[in-house]
């Protein structure tokens, strides 16, 4: 199978020391900011790690290379593995602080999982806040083949739709990137449009809501028709919600379509053809009749690809034993070609019969 969202992340900033200027060490070092603290996973929670993962002696689940191999590639028997490291430098208001960050990050994931372990792929992450300085980066480390996505977590300053981030969606085309929007993120801004909520259940229920509200503005500000090639998963967004959703899109986008002229289809065909959602979490009925006709209302096969979003749970292996319930053919779309064609990603000699298709990333 092909994992779509497999988390990895430094145990600590020190973590990152090898691969900081000396300024930035002396500064961590010496003063009390010691990276980025917010961030949308309750240390103790089972959506943050799954209890069965933790060991008393052992690294925190996702922290090493060995980890993730023993407890997602090896016993999963994955083929490809793509990283997603929710390091919320997007909560660092210093930007420069920021870049240094998601610079280190990068740098670590090529040196220590990447080059190591050609199982994997990774995300590239960004000082989302600051769309030119993401740019840079993606320029920068873009061209490394074991990249195939950008990270920018879903909860933003500004609607990913707007246009300051025109630059980065433009260096993520010109080194045939996608771009991972992913669960979570801590920009300042309350997590609802009315405000802060009490409990961390409003929050996490709501993520879907800030999914669609991002959706809605790439589609309607013209996104993809300015970048007719950009190519967008949303990871941990859940996917039940898109049936009714695309179909009240579709609906009064016929009434208020002279709003948008450059939107030359219907706001369906966009995210048919340029998005894409990964498995977990699941939130889905028990029923497989159920499951195959929220699938059928997607009407497209071709959009979700499977996740583990290891190592967090979000049920009891419920998602994974109704996937087993789908036809064959479906099922291998989901679990290997749908990601194989969306990510670029070539053959391996021992799954080579399920016919995907892919370019050499």
């Amino acid at each position: 199978m092909i994992d779509c969202d497999i988390h990895n992340t430094p145990a600590s900033v020190e973590v990152l020391f090898p691969y900081l200027a000396p300024h930035w060490r002396e500064y961590i070092s010496q003063s009390a900011f010691k990276g980025p603290v917010d961030t949308a996973y309750p240390p103790r929670a089972p959506v943050t790690v799954d209890p069965a993962l933790r060991t008393p002696d052992g690294p925190p689940p996702g922290t090493t290379l060995d980890t993730v191999r023993s407890q997602v590639l090896d016993r999963r028997g994955v083929e490809v593995g793509i990283l997603t490291c929710a390091y919320a430098v997007e909560s660092v208001h210093n930007p420069d602080a920021a870049a240094a960050l998601a610079r280190a990050i990068n740098d670590w994931q090529i040196a220590e999982w990447l080059e190591p372990e050609p199982r994997l792929r990774a995300s590239i992450v960004v000082a989302s806040q600051q769309p030119a300085m993401a740019a840079q980066e993606v320029e920068r480390v873009g061209g490394h083949p074991g990249f195939v996505q950008v990270f920018l977590p879903v909860r933003s300053r500004v609607l990913y739709g707007d246009r300051q981030y025109y630059p980065l969606y433009e260096a993520a085309v010109r080194h045939d990137l996608a771009i991972g929007i992913h669960f979570g993120g801590a920009p300042g801004n309350p997590p609802t449009p009315s405000g802060w909520p009490s409990y961390y259940l409003e929050e996490y229920v709501d993520m879907a809501a800030v999914f669609q509200s991002q959706l809605l503005s790439l589609i309607v500000e013209g996104v993809f028709d300015k970048f007719p090639t950009l190519r967008v998963v949303l990871i941990e967004s859940g996917w039940s919600w898109l049936p009714g959703f695309l179909w009240r899109v579709d609906k009064e986008w016929k009434g208020l379509r002279r709003e948008v002229p450059w939107n030359h289809q219907f706001p369906s065909e966009y995210v048919r053809q340029h998005v894409r959602f990964t498995w977990q979490p699941a939130d889905l009925p028990s029923d497989p009749q159920q499951l195959a006709a929220v699938i059928a209302a997607m009407e497209s096969e071709e959009l979700l690809l499977f996740s583990s979003d290891y190592p967090h749970r979000h049920d009891e292996g419920e998602g994974e034993a109704l996937l087993a319930t789908l036809p064959t053919p479906l099922r291998l779309k989901i679990t290997r070609e749908n990601a194989r064609a969306f990510y670029r990603l070539p053959l391996s000699d021992r799954t080579g019969e399920d016919g995907g298709q892919g370019g050499q990333r």
